[in-house]
This record gives structure tokens, sequence and C-alpha cells, in this order.
């Protein structure tokens, strides 16, 4: 599905207030990355430095930090968990984040603590599209 531009893949869910994404696996993981809005908003990425393996995450607490032109951000994680996997592919090539946002450019694996409970607060299926816009509209109405 598409908003404001972009491509947001419907097997998704999103943490829209921190424009981060959770994709959950087969194997009980979940995939953790930045929306392609989030990348809009925030610039290229020059840096990303994912939490370990191992560290514990809350929904909404950090599980990476990211280094911009101008500034250096806190990424939220959608879902309370254990890392048990980093992207490796990011310490060479941070790019990736912004160039593969929903591909190559996943951040971490975590093992969830409580999936049913976050997803409570991430957006799915066809609201994705309204909430991203609502989003966008937002951040336009504060940097004005």
């Amino acid at each position: 599905m598409q908003a404001c531009g972009l491509e947001f893949p419907d097997a998704l869910h999103y943490f829209v207030p921190h424009q981060t994404w959770a994709s959950p696996e087969d194997d009980g993981h979940v995939r953790i990355g930045i929306t392609a809005l989030g990348i809009r908003l925030a610039g290229d990425i020059y840096m990303c430095r994912p939490k370990r393996a191992g560290s514990g995450i809350v929904q909404g607490g950090s599980v990476a930090v990211v280094e911009l032109a101008k500034s250096i951000v806190s990424v939220k994680s959608p879902v309370s968990g254990v890392i048990t996997e980093v992207n490796p592919l990011l310490e060479d090539a941070p790019e990736l984040v912004h160039r593969d946002p929903y591909g190559k450019g996943w951040l971490v694996r975590l093992r969830p603590t409580d999936w049913a409970a976050d997803t409570a607060q991430l957006v799915h299926g066809h609201a994705v599209m309204a909430a991203m816009e609502h989003h966008a509209w937002l951040e336009r109405a504060q940097t004005r």
C-alpha cells in the first residue's frame, strides 16, 4: 500500500509515532526497522548503531541510534523483547537503512516478550495509510 507517495508493506505492523515497523517471522521472532516516512522526515543516515544481541528492549525504548546530517537520533522499538540478532550489513553500509528500509536495511531481530500486548499500540492493514498521512501532516505543521 502507499501513503505520502511511499510504500508501506501490508504484512508489517507500524509504530506510527516513532516511525518504526515490526515484521513477525515464522520462527516467532520479530524483525524491526525504520519506515520509509521516518527516513524521509529524518534524512540520510550516515551511521547506524543497533543495541547488541542479548539486550532487553521495551516498547518505545531505544533499539538503535542513528546519525543524521545534523543530529543523532534514538530509534524507538515497536515491540518489547530480547535482541537475538543485529543486521551485520549496517556496520559497513549504514545507508541500507534509507536505501532499502523494508529489505536489507532492517535493524534487529528480537524474541518478543508480549507480542499480543504490543500490537495494541501498532497499526496494521488499511489503517496504515490514514495513520501515515496524518503523521506526515503533523510533522509539516510542527515545522512551520
